[in-house]
């Protein structure tokens, strides 16, 4: 028995569709500078002897980056694509 979902199969939530909406309409360099502020942020409070501090602000990182990479996705995709596109060919 196969058990994948397939594109379209199971549509997002209208909350999903919502934060979707409002972060597509930020640039994928926002969240670029948004992690290389997270690193430079570290090393100022590395140097100032805030160790603990720089970690934690230092691992902010690799969620912005990863946060524009679903964000480029939204942006190419769409989050239903395959679901939009066969309500217009049935219309």
């Amino acid at each position: 028995m196969d058990y994948r979902v397939r594109a379209g199969e199971i549509p997002e939530d209208q909350t999903t569709a919502l934060m979707e909406s409002y972060s597509a309409k930020l640039p994928s360099s926002f969240f670029l500078g948004a992690a290389f502020a997270s690193i430079l942020g570290s090393l100022l409070l590395k140097t100032t002897g805030k160790h603990d501090h720089a970690l934690f602000v230092g691992q902010w990182a690799a969620p912005f980056l990863l946060l524009g990479i679903y964000n480029k996705m939204v942006k190419q995709h769409g989050s239903d694509a395959d679901v939009h596109h066969e309500s217009r060919i049935a219309a």
